[in-house]
């Protein structure tokens, strides 16, 4: 499960205690930044089953922990960017915004395509 608004001294522990009392906990952890290991004020628990996982969203999201309304939800696989270049060079020629920027959007898609083959 995804939880979100988290405070930044709530710990992978503290995530742990608080989602066990909706059921057996099998991980908790805290997404953190890779270069402060600072909190990035969301994580992911998972529980031991699917009624548990059901029990949590229904019982913690949008209630408090440590002083913050918190959301949990289903996680969500985290989405894919491998060609997104060629999308995004598509939508700029397409919207008019002049040569430069054409051009530009185009040696994205070249170098995109480039990438992908």
């Amino acid at each position: 499960m995804y939880v979100g608004n988290l405070s930044f001294k709530v710990t992978d522990e503290d995530l742990k205690s608080n989602f066990s009392e909706a059921g057996e906990v099998a991980s908790a952890a805290i997404i953190k930044d890779k270069f402060t290991g600072q909190s990035k004020g969301f994580g992911f628990v998972e529980m031991k089953t699917d009624e548990g996982a059901a029990e949590a969203i229904k019982k913690f999201n949008g209630g408090m922990l440590d002083g913050k309304a918190i959301t949990v939800n289903e996680a969500r696989p985290k989405k894919e960017f491998g060609s997104g270049g060629v999308e995004i060079a598509a939508a700029v020629v397409a919207s008019g915004v002049g040569a430069v920027a054409a051009a530009a959007a185009a040696e994205i898609a070249a170098v995109a395509a480039d990438t992908n083959t």
